[in-house]
C-alpha cells in the first residue's frame, strides 16, 4: 500500500474544506491557535511513519487525553470501574447536564467531560503523585521524554470553566466525586492540556492497534481484553454525539479532542493521528473527519 501517495491525494482532497469551522474560541488559549493548519501521520506496528503537513506543531490534544486517563483508572479499578461511570454512547452534547442528571449522577462513559471527571477522581485517589504519574505513562506509551503539559491552557480552561464547575458540582451531589471539586477539576484541566504533534499522537495510540505486543507501561498495565473494551468504547463514544457518523463514515476506532486532533487505530496494522483546528458544530474536527474518512475509503481497511 503506497501510503505516501494516499496522504497526498487525501491532503488535495480536503483542501476545499480549510475554512469550514471555527477553533475551540470559548476555550481563551485555544482561540489563539492559527486555524489554517492540517497534518496527518500513521505509525505502523512495524515502526514505519508516513507523514504529511504539520506533523511537528504541538497542540492540546484536550479530550483525546481521557484514552489515556481510562487506561491508567481500568488499570487500576478492573471492572469495579464501571460502578461509577457506564459505557454507553451518550447521543448528547459532551457537557450535558440534563443527561447526568437524568442519570442520577453515573456519566454514561468515560469519554464525555463527566465521565473523565469522574475518571480524574479515581485517578486522584488511587495515585501517589497523580500529576506526575499522569505525565510519566503519556510519556512512556509515545516514547517521547518531551511531552508535558501546556499550564497555561490548562488555567485558561479553568478560569472558563462555568460548565464543568457544574458537571463536578452535580457529580458531587449524587455521591460520585469523593475529592475536593476544585482538586479534581484542575487534575481534569491539566490533563486536557497535554501538548503532543501528530507524529506524537500516533505513536501514543500505537499500543492500542498492536496485538502482538504487551500493554505494559510502568504501573499501566492491561490484559488484551481491556485493550480491546478501550477499543469499543473508542469506536461508539469516542466522538460525542457525532459518534454514529463517524462510525459510518470511518470505521476505526478513535477519539477526538476540541484542540482539533484525532487520534485513531485500526488494530494489527497502525495508529493514525490529524490535527486541524477548525471544528464542526459537534465539536470534531471538519477537516481531520474528512482525512480519516478518505484513508479508509482509498485503502479500504476498516474495521467493518
Amino acid at each position: 500500500m503506497d501510503y505516501n501517495r494516499i496522504l497526498a491525494e487525501i491532503a488535495a482532497e480536503i483542501e476545499p474544506l480549510r475554512n469550514e469551522g471555527r477553533q475551540a474560541d470559548y476555550i481563551p488559549a485555544l482561540a489563539e491557535v492559527n486555524p489554517d493548519r492540517f497534518g496527518m501521520c500513521i505509525t505502523s506496528t512495524k515502526g514505519d511513519q508516513i507523514e504529511w503537513g504539520d506533523v511537528e506543531e504541538r497542540f492540546s490534544i484536550q479530550s483525546i487525553t481521557k484514552v489515556f486517563s481510562l487506561s491508567m483508572a481500568l488499570s487500576i479499578m478492573g471492572e469495579d470501574l464501571w460502578e461509577r461511570v457506564g459505557k454507553e454512547p451518550s447521543g448528547s452534547a459532551f457537557n450535558s447536564l440534563v443527561q447526568l442528571e437524568l442519570d442520577h449522577g453515573v456519566p454514561r462513559n468515560p469519554f464525555i467531560n463527566a465521565g473523565a471527571i469522574v475518571v480524574a477522581d479515581v485517578l486522584l485517589s488511587r495515585l501517589d503523585r497523580p500529576q506526575e504519574q499522569y505525565i510519566e505513562f503519556i510519556r512512556q506509551i509515545a516514547n517521547d521524554p518531551s511531552v508535558d503539559y501546556d499550564r497555561r491552557v490548562a488555567y485558561s480552561e479553568r478560569e472558563k470553566g462555568y460548565v464543568n464547575a457544574a458537571i463536578a458540582n452535580m457529580l458531587k451531589y449524587y455521591g460520585n466525586l469523593n475529592n475536593d471539586i476544585e482538586e479534581v477539576l484542575r487534575f481534569y484541566f491539566l490533563q486536557c492540556s497535554v501538548e503532543m504533534n501528530c507524529r506524537q499522537l500516533s505513536r501514543a495510540f500505537l499500543p492500542f492497534a498492536d496485538r502482538d505486543k504487551k500493554f505494559s507501561f510502568g504501573n499501566v498495565n492491561l490484559t488484551y481484553s481491556q485493550v480491546k473494551r478501550i477499543n469499543a468504547i473508542m469506536q461508539t463514544c469516542g466522538f460525542y454525539n457525532d459518534a454514529g457518523e463517524y462510525s459510518y463514515l470511518v470505521g476505526l476506532p478513535g477519539k477526538s479532542g476540541v484542540g482539533g486532533g484525532i487520534g485513531a487505530v485500526y488494530p494489527g496494522r497502525y495508529a493514525v493521528a490529524t490535527w486541524s483546528p477548525r471544528l464542526n458544530v459537534k465539536g470534531n474536527s471538519v477537516m481531520g473527519m474528512k482525512a480519516l474518512e478518505l484513508l479508509t475509503t482509498y485503502t479500504h481497511e476498516s474495521i467493518f
